[in-house]
Parts: C-alpha cells; structure tokens; sequence
C-alpha cells in the first residue's frame, strides 16, 4: 500500500498542499543547527588544545630548587636538566637568533592559514578545514618544544621540572601522533577529489569531515597519557640529565634504573601502529591517485591533477623521513648530535615548511590572503578617514 503525504519535493525543494515551505525551512534550520554545533565543538577542541601548550609554557618556566631524595640506590626526580646544544659564544647567540627566526615563521605562517580558513568562505572546503587543523597543530607543537630550547640557548636555563617534562612529553607525543593521522586524512580526501569527483560532495561532506579531525585529535590522548605516566612512574638514577633538548622517549629511557624492555616493546608496537596506519592510508590513496590520474589522456589534465598532491606529498616525505629515524627506535645506535639534528628537522624546520609549501603553489591561498589584506587596508584608511573629518 502506498502511503499519502501532503508533501511533494520539487526540484529538491518540499511545498505542503498549501504550497507552503515550511518543512523545508524547518529541515535547513536543522542542518544550519547541526553546521553551526560541529563548529562550536571544533573550536572549544581547538581552544582546550591551546590552553594546554600555553599550560605547559607556565610550567616549564617555573623556578623551583633541585631536590633528589635517594632511598637506596635510586632516585625519586623532582626536575630534571636538559643539556641542549654543545654551542658556546657567538654560535650559540646565532643559533638562538635562526631558531627564533624560523619560530616566528612558522607561528605567523601557521596563524595565518588558520585565520584565512576560517574568515574566507571560498576556502570553507573540507581540504582547507583538515589544512586549519594541521595548521594549529603545528603551532602548538612548536609552542611545546621551541621557547624552552630559547630559554636554554639564551640563558642557558637547563632546569625542567618533573611536572613539565612530563607534560612536555605528552604534548610531544599527542601532537605527533594527531599530525600522522591528519595526514592520513587530507591523503583520503586528495584521493577523493580526483578519484571520485562527483562523489566528492559525499564522501567528504561536513559531519565526515569533522569526525575524521576530531578523530586525529583524539587518537593520540590514550597513547600519550598511557605512555607518559607509565614512563614517569619508574625510578630514574644518576644526575637526572636529559641529552636532549627537550624531554623525549629515547634520552628519558637511558635514565630509568628498572629494565625497560617490555615498556620499548609496547611503544615500539604503539609507533607502529600510528604510524603505518595512516601511511597505509596514504600509499593507497596514493596508488588510486596515479592510477586515476593515468587514464586522463591529455598532459596537462595529468600535471594539474598531480599539482594538486604535490604540497601533500612534500610534507608527508618529510615528516616521515625524520620522524621514522628518531621515534621508531627509541634506543638507536645514532649519535647524540645527530639525534638532536633530527629532532631540530622535525621540530623546527617541518613546521616553518609547511605553510610555505602549501601556500606557494596554491592560488586560492594567496588569493584570500590578497583579499583579506585588502580588506584591513580599506577598514584603516575608513577609519583614519572617518577620524579627519
């Protein structure tokens, strides 16, 4: 039996037997409700998120005197010190200098994407959303790791307390694991669009779009609370000096008195996991990508759907190649200093890249930018305009 309605869609559009609109108008209100929520929860995530670096920046610039109490053999840490860089003199003020450089770089770059991507209505796309939160996780990334290694360039403040190394350690950790799986995403979502083109809308519509961030966030809270309190639990001996310039797995785990290697086993089976996933998800996305891309028969139609990858796959070969050597083998063979190296590639210059590649290339970037900065030109002279008079 076919059931009557005093409804009928027109051309996507419900009119009543009245031909009134009002469940149509009620059915948008709803879906603007759902739009208008996704983003409210976005942005308290992102803000919590801030406010835990800006956290961990008051904490790891506390000053407190170097206790150890020593039951035994063992010591119960209470701070710890970080040996930094083996620079002296002129080096060491012109690698503060570069490092301060390239941080103001990357927080002004990263800020920007995040501003633009979120006042441009032309780049609210589920690519430039997944970009934003890429974005702020480089910059609370650097916020977690660079002004400690000024503070230790600078003035040489070596001391970090128990407290803040561990939740330095967790930023670490969460921020790392956040960045693999964004990556993952924005791969799915360049697959997507070339792939399946007029699926796009589908595949990538906004409740997707905003789990799969929302996701990449989550994803590494139970790893780096686990982890992180698990390490700090064990007794650790000596002098309490981390041979690093920030508080990371491999320098902290040469400082437990304990045997570590069930503890190396679970996070070596932990790095894998986060990080083969979403390479997996990339190396597919990928091979669809090419094998699509193949079967365009004009050249150029085959550079600009390869154009369109190209500022993914730069950062990915990046993040990978330096991440990979450091993290998935917590007791390497490497040296000290190239370890720190590494580390600096990741830390410092992978953030301050990112930006640049993506904006470089890109049009619609630029273009925003261009029109956001006309615009606060135009509000200026208005505004010095409406003073004179």
């Amino acid at each position: 039996m076919l059931k009557s309605s005093s409804t009928e869609k027109d051309l996507g559009v419900l009119f009543d037997s009245k031909l009134h609109m009002s469940q149509q108008c009620a059915l948008a209100a709803k879906r603007s409700n759902r739009t208008l929520g996704c983003i409210q929860h976005s942005m308290a995530s992102q803000l919590l998120t801030l406010l835990l670096c800006v956290l961990f920046c008051f904490f790891s610039f506390r000053t407190e005197p170097v206790e150890e109490m020593k039951p035994g053999n063992q010591t119960i840490a209470t701070h710890f010190f970080l040996s930094g860089f083996a620079f002296h003199g002129k080096m060491q003020l012109l690698f503060f200098m570069l490092i301060s450089i390239m941080f103001l770089a990357t927080l002004i770059g990263n800020s920007l994407i995040v501003v633009i991507t979120t006042v441009d209505p032309v780049l609210h796309t589920p690519m430039y959303y997944l970009l934003k939160n890429l974005a702020l996780t480089e910059i609370c990334y650097s916020l977690t790791i660079v002004p400690k290694m000024l503070a230790i360039l600078l003035v040489e403040r070596k001391v970090i307390s128990f407290t803040a190394c561990a939740l330095q350690l967790n930023c670490v950790i969460l921020f790392v694991t956040c960045e693999c799986f964004l990556l993952g995403a924005m791969a799915y979502d360049r697959q997507a669009a070339i792939c399946h083109p007029l699926h796009y809308a589908t595949l990538m519509n906004r409740d997707r779009c905003f789990k799969m961030a929302i996701g990449s966030w989550l994803c590494g809270v139970p790893v780096a609370l686990g982890f992180t309190t698990w390490l700090f639990t064990l007794p650790f001996c000596g002098r309490n000096t981390v041979d690093h310039f920030f508080c990371d797995v491999s320098p902290l785990l040469k400082l437990v008195c304990v045997d570590t290697a069930f503890f190396e086993l679970l996070i070596f089976i932990a790095i894998v996991l986060i990080v083969m996933i979403p390479f997996s998800l990339i190396a597919i996305s990928y091979l669809c990508i090419i094998h699509a891309v193949l079967q365009i028969p004009l050249a150029v139609g085959q550079r600009r759907a390869f154009s369109t990858c190209a500022a993914h796959l730069v950062v990915v070969t990046l993040f990978y190649s330096t991440t990979g050597i450091i993290h998935l083998r917590p007791k390497s063979s490497l040296s000290s200093n190239m370890k720190k190296m590494v580390s600096l590639s990741y830390t410092v210059v992978t953030p301050m890249l990112n930006p640049i590649i993506y904006s470089l290339r890109n049009q619609e970037v630029k273009q925003s930018l261009r029109t956001c900065v006309d615009k606060w030109l135009l509000g200026k002279q208005m505004t010095v305009f409406s003073l004179s008079r």
